[in-house]
């Protein structure tokens, strides 16, 4: 590795203050392959401009549309609708 690419490697700890994130995120996206890890001496490194540059990824479950009425009604008022079943709605005390 040239003196000049020495100088860009940074700890994970030092790539976690530069993003202010945990050392656990960082962590993580080595071991997910997203940052590449330059072992020194039995310590790691990551290239600061690797860490600069990184843009997330969209996470987490894609939305759900209600297309239709049938989709936000309860099941029981579906099943209702469906076999013709439909219970009038019982009087008590409040």
């Amino acid at each position: 590795m040239a003196a000049n690419n020495l100088e860009d490697l940074i700890t994970q700890a030092e790539a976690a203050r530069l993003r202010g994130v945990s050392r656990e995120a960082i962590y993580g996206l080595v071991a997910r392959r997203k940052l590449q890890v330059t072992e020194i001496g039995g310590q790691k490194f990551v290239r600061r401009s690797d860490v600069e540059n990184y843009t997330p990824e969209i996470g987490g479950r894609p939305a759900t549309v209600a297309s239709s009425k049938a989709a936000t009604q309860p099941a029981r008022e579906r099943i209702a609708a469906l076999t013709g079943t439909a219970k009038a709605k019982k009087k008590g005390k409040r």
